[in-house]
């Protein structure tokens, strides 16, 4: 038995080692210029190729082309790198005729697969040019049962972070590209495909930003700028889904902020507009998390009472009351029973998470085992929902996606569920689609580079089958467009930081054993790059952070801002780290308060984080969830600079301040590898759970140091 739990044990380290390969190329960008590409028409592909290496190198790029899809004209592979510098490739290519298949490239060194990359394309059938002077009407269809989208507000042109998973999957991309919804025309094109793909019904995602007070809203300007302001605004209904989960902030404060704050807004800006979704002369609203009103409200009882409240103030507006429904991806009957006694009138899933990675006939027959089960509990009535896709903002946990032909089984399978239910049931009425448009979280239907309109025609086929032929357009088909110059122009401007923060630079010590990084803060002070002074290029960029004079030239002032290291394999160190910093703060008993940090949500059992709790330094490395932080015995002392380090050894979680061990935990194994970026002063960017004062000299070793090698870096002062 133990010896084959050393085979194991040998073997997963060998694993994530191999996993933590330091590459030696990079590909950073591979995919068509074009948003959604079309037949009979040119397009670029384009890749840009990083050597991380000290080396320059020559290279071989190798581009192979879905079947029916041409380059133009053959084009030479080989080429050089130099050391840290990038090159890019540029393509054409052309189908003939409508297609899909995978685009890839492979970047070979003396004839040997360095790094591929590959992502899946369509090309829409062939479809001349043409200018106009206004996007073309939209051509809604009849449905048979009210067809709603969830609709993510999250895409705004100052946020182009929202963005960053979709740079990891660029088959994602819409085709509008990286857009601001805050466009009109961008809600015109939305409202064009919706409807003429028989979706009549938006949910938008309700954020509010504070409780207790007028209201004031987040990522609203996907209805206040856009849909309001939109051409085609009576061509669509829309509703929204109050997105209270952000417990103080998002919900109320109490009855009277509800009914003196939240329902004037609501029943003036929403309910009373002509193209909210009303159903018996009833505005329908969902609520994401009902159960935490009881929190706001202090009771089921007063939930319901407010509920019921809500319901009056509406017909005293002149409506027939309030729709109501309640958010819940399950089928425990206990929850569904206390939605029940909160009074909603039928509950609702906004997705449906599946666990275990499904493949898409899992995903499909898992949707419709929830579906019937909660319909077999006969606890409360569901209006159903039917879900595309799922990988989270990160690519944690489970990930899946069902491909349009498994999507139309799916919808047809629920269409026919819903005929199934009472007559007149709020359930036969309508169905819910998930997504529209959350692309960073993975779920999605409007249009895009992988699959075209292939989900959108699925919905159209099954709730509009006697629609008949129909001409999907694109913006540039008709001289629109583009929607996304402010988030490349952003998106842009943070990679070229990114590239700078690559420069080779070094300080005394950069050739010690092991060290992985160092993070020294000795750029200009107005710099926003962040320089890895090991000589390993390893830099990153401040966010809301600025430097002061440290305890070695420049120190990163620490009051809710941050330095973000991009992720590299490197860090992925599994049987031994150190990390080492200097710290001064005037805050004693900083709670959570993290300083170094590489564990996140979606990786709580992989990587690595320096910080303070209960005002007392700390290490984590977790095995399971947020396990495994060794504590110091000593609080941090301010008013003076502080020489903290953390070390873990495979079996040891070992706290030092100013060379001394204060602090140990046992934790056998390896460590959780990740893909996460590094956090220096925060926990994340623009978060609370920062450390409060100066940071300095934060070095990283892919070892654990011995104590002497720690006081020897504590006296280096």
């Amino acid at each position: 038995m133990n010896i084959w739990r050393a085979v194991l044990t040998a073997w997963l380290a060998m694993a994530a080692a191999a996993a933590a390969a330091e590459p030696l190329i990079v590909i950073r960008r591979f995919e068509p210029e074009a948003n959604l590409c079309r037949a009979g028409r040119a397009e670029q592909v384009v890749a840009v190729i990083e050597n991380v290496t000290e080396a320059e190198l020559t290279l071989q790029a190798i581009l192979t082309l879905p079947q029916g899809v041409k380059e133009l004209p053959p084009s030479g592979s080989g080429f050089t790198v130099l050391a840290g510098e990038q090159r890019t490739i540029h393509w054409r290519m052309q189908a003939d005729s409508e297609c899909n298949g995978e685009l890839a490239l492979e970047v070979l060194r003396d004839g040997k697969v360095a790094a591929r990359s590959a992502l899946r394309i369509c090309f829409l059938p062939l479809l001349e040019r043409f200018k106009v002077d206004n996007i073309p009407p939209p051509e809604p269809v009849q449905t048979e049962i009210l067809v709603g989208a969830h609709h993510c507000p999250l895409w705004e042109a100052d946020k182009p972070g929202m963005w960053s998973n979709v740079l990891k999957h660029p088959e994602r991309t819409p085709a509008l590209g990286f857009y601001a919804q805050e466009n009109p025309e961008v809600s015109d094109w939305e409202t064009k495909w919706a409807v003429e793909h028989g979706v009549s019904f938006f949910i938008y995602c309700w954020y509010r930003t504070a409780q207790g007070a007028p209201v004031q809203m987040r990522f609203s300007s996907a209805i206040h700028d856009a849909l309001f302001k939109s051409r085609f605004v009576d061509s669509i209904k829309y509703t929204i889904m109050w997105e209270n989960q952000s417990r103080g902030s998002a919900g109320v404060a109490d009855e009277q902020d509800l009914f003196e704050n939240l329902m004037p807004f609501w029943l003036e800006n929403y309910f009373k507009h002509p193209s909210y979704l009303k159903l018996d002369n009833k505005p329908v609203l969902f609520v994401y998390r009902p159960e935490y009103l009881i929190q706001d409200l202090g009771s089921k009882e007063a939930v319901r009472g407010a509920f019921d409240r809500m319901r009056q103030v509406c017909r005293e507006a002149g409506f027939n009351g309030l729709t109501i429904l309640g958010e819940y991806r399950g089928v425990n009957p206990a929850h569904l029973g206390l939605l029940k006694d909160l009074g909603v009138d039928a509950t609702f899933a906004y997705c449906w998470g599946i666990p275990g990675s499904p493949t898409p006939e899992q995903a499909i027959a898992k949707q419709m085992e929830y579906i019937r089960r909660t319909q077999e509990l006969n606890v409360l009535p569901q209006v159903i929902t039917v879900s595309q896709a799922w990988s989270g903002w990160r690519d944690e946990g489970s990930i899946w996606k069902i491909p349009p032909n498994g999507f139309e089984l799916l919808l047809r399978q629920a269409k026919a569920f819903s005929e199934t239910l009472p007559e007149g049931a709020l359930g036969r009425r309508m169905l819910l689609l998930d997504n529209w448009n959350e692309w960073g979280e993975g779920h999605y239907l409007a249009p895009y580079r992988e699959y075209g309109f292939g989900y959108l025609d699925a919905v159209r086929r099954v709730f509009a089958p006697d629609a008949g032929p129909h001409v999907d357009l694109l913006p540039e088909d008709i001289g629109f467009g583009p929607y996304d110059t402010a988030i490349r122009s952003s998106l842009q401007e943070i990679e070229q930081a990114r590239v700078s923060a690559r420069r080779l630079v070094t300080k005394p010590g950069f050739e010690a054993t092991g060290l992985l990084a160092w993070w020294a803060f000795d750029e200009a002070h107005e710099a926003t790059e962040v320089f890895d002074y090991s000589g390993h290029r390893r830099g990153g960029k401040l966010i809301k952070a600025s430097r002061v004079a440290g305890m070695d030239s420049s120190a990163l002032v620490c009051t809710g801002g941050c330095a973000r290291i991009e992720s590299c394999a490197a860090f992925s160190v599994t049987n031994g780290v150190t990390v080492s910093c200097w710290v001064k703060t005037s805050v004693a008993g900083q709670d959570q308060a993290w300083i170094v940090n590489r564990v996140q949500g979606g990786g709580e059992s992989t990587g690595f984080r320096l910080g303070v709790m209960g005002g007392k330094p700390c290490f984590n490395v977790p095995l399971t969830a947020w396990s495994h932080t060794a504590h110091s015995s000593k609080p941090l002392p301010p008013g003076r600079w502080v020489h903290l380090a953390g070390t873990f050894d495979g079996q040891t979680i070992r706290v030092y301040m100013d060379g001394e061990e204060c602090g140990l935990m046992e934790r056998p194994g390896p460590m959780g590898i990740n893909n996460f970026p590094i956090f220096l002063g925060s926990y994340v960017a623009d978060h609370t759970a920062h450390f409060s004062g100066l940071l300095d000299e934060v070095q990283l070793y892919n070892r654990a140091l011995s104590l002497k090698e720690i006081r020897i870096l504590s006296d280096n002062r």
